[in-house]
């Protein structure tokens, strides 16, 4: 729930979320404008890389906001373009609570469905996701 959030950062998940971002972002901030909400986005962006060409490598390795203590106490809305094994997202999200945010939320446009999944879903951010799609 984001009832008490005064601020969200949107972590963006370079390369592929950025135009699935863009959407979402501007179809919030037109929702939140117009239900008078007191709420504002921040977008940050960030890369997450576990591929070297189309093989998984293992690793991940971060890229982008140097300093991840600027989230600590932070709502956070991390958005990806598609979730494949969700082996990063799971790494992703364990980097994230060592710097204590408020909330952390996963909204991505597509969930690959393999069997290399380590059964990783994004939250069900209904009203954030719906807001993007309508």
């Amino acid at each position: 729930s984001l009832e008490n959030c005064k601020q969200l950062v949107i972590l963006c998940v370079l390369k592929g979320g950025y135009k699935f971002c863009s959407e979402l972002v501007d179809s919030m901030e037109r929702h939140i404008c117009s239900c008078e909400i007191n709420m504002s986005i921040k977008v940050e962006f960030i890369r997450l890389k576990s591929y070297h060409n189309t093989e998984s490598t293992g690793d991940v390795e971060v890229i982008g906001l140097s300093d991840l203590s600027v989230l600590t106490g932070k709502h956070i809305l991390i958005v990806e373009d598609i979730i494949d094994t969700g082996k990063t997202m799971t790494y992703a999200l364990k980097l994230l609570e060592k710097f204590k945010p408020a909330k952390v939320q996963c909204a991505s446009l597509l969930l690959k469905r393999t069997p290399k999944s380590c059964g990783y879903i994004p939250d069900s951010s209904d009203f954030l996701v719906q807001i993007a799609l309508s």
